[in-house]
């Protein structure tokens, strides 16, 4: 099931990015069986979604014998996910120059924070780090607050584990039309400068200024923000084309001569002060009654309980429960394969007698 069916991938055990990334593949179909360490077995949380749809063995990878028997595993998949600091694979007799020449059809996907050089390729770090270095940090924020963390979705998630499954599949695909495996070195810093590009490129037409709350779609113009509503909840304006910002001062009721310049930046901060009087004389509710249909681009922000039951998502099934675990769908679509969720995760090592049993492996070197 699903457009990466028959793909097999073996993911080495680590925290966010990574099983995020064999998470996605497993959403598209692959076979992902995930290796953890040797003593974890019998730890089980159904609701760890990034192990969704994955098989489960454990393994003492400082074990030759093990090691051995791991290697016979790799060459009978496409791919190696490892989240390790550079290095650490090849000490344990795992890298990918063993593997690639074993099965020399093989991706070899690396996942880090700093890359596999460079003079902080062996330092620790996490998301918050990795996206202060590439831009994006200092430009989340108001102008008179610190720079605000975005959770840990610039630098692990999207210049993470998706980065690099684009990498993975982009290395399969040369890999079934030439036979030659290669290295993916994701990196997050590098994954999270490439999610920056279009404001580099701004900055470089001069359309961007570099400090917080100074620009179009950092939450400066008045057209492009968020406000709270007479009860305390929020909505979000996104009204930037000229007509459907023509269609947010209707629905809001403004006839204001200075609103009509839309761009100019010297009024944003007092028509921003406006509106936000408006929108705090109605309830949420009241407002997405009144933007109903509407093409002004205001929807409600909603926390993560209220977007289960929005009509919108409930209509795609953008949630699905799987065993009493109501959980984002897969995505993306497809309109001739079909995906779908397995199983939520499994016990850890669960399955380690099948996967011997189907790759000709010795259980007794686990």
């Amino acid at each position: 099931m699903g457009p990466l069916k028959d793909i097999k991938v073996i993911e080495f055990s680590g925290i966010g990015p990574g099983p995020y990334c064999g998470m996605l593949l497993a959403d598209m179909g692959a076979e992902v069986i995930r290796v953890s360490k040797k003593g974890t077995e019998g730890l089980e949380n159904k609701f760890d979604i990034h192990n969704r749809s994955k098989r489960s063995i454990t393994a003492d990878l400082k074990n030759a014998s093990t090691v051995t028997e791991i290697l016979k595993l790799i060459d009978q998949v496409d791919a190696v996910i490892e989240g390790f600091r550079p290095g650490v694979m090849e000490k344990l007799g795992l890298g990918p120059d063993i593997c690639i020449e074993r099965n020399p059809k093989l991706v070899y996907g690396r996942m880090t924070g700093w890359g596999q050089n460079g003079p902080m390729s062996n330092l620790a770090g996490h998301d918050i780090n990795y996206i202060g270095l590439s831009g994006a940090l200092n430009s989340i924020g108001r102008k008179d607050s610190n720079p605000i963390a975005p959770l840990n979705l610039i630098g692990d998630y999207g210049g993470g584990g998706m980065h690099l499954a684009f990498g993975i599949v982009s290395g399969l695909i040369h890999s079934v039309k030439t036979g030659e495996g290669q290295v993916v070195d994701s990196a997050m810093i590098d994954g999270s400068l490439s999610l920056m590009s279009f404001f580099y490129s701004l900055k470089e037409m001069g359309h961007w200024e570099d400090k917080r709350e100074s620009n179009l779609l950092d939450g400066f113009a008045h057209f492009y923000d968020t406000y709270e509503c007479k009860d305390g909840t929020f909505i979000a304006v996104g009204s930037i084309e000229p007509q459907f910002y023509e269609e947010l001062l209707l629905k809001l009721d403004i006839d204001n001569e200075n609103f009509k310049d839309q761009y100019n930046k010297e009024l944003w901060p007092e028509l921003k002060n406006l509106i936000a009087i408006k929108i705090k004389s109605k309830t949420r509710s009241e407002w997405v009654e009144i933007f109903s249909n509407s093409d002004a681009c205001v929807s409600p922000v909603l926390n993560m309980e209220e977007a289960k039951s929005h009509p919108h998502n409930i209509s795609r099934n953008a949630f699905i429960d799987v065993d009493g675990f109501n959980q984002p769908n897969v995505s993306p679509r497809y309109s001739k394969s079909k995906t779908e969720i397995k199983h939520n995760a499994k016990k850890i090592g669960s399955d380690l007698d099948d996967v011997c049993n189907e790759f000709k492996l010795s259980k007794e070197a686990f």
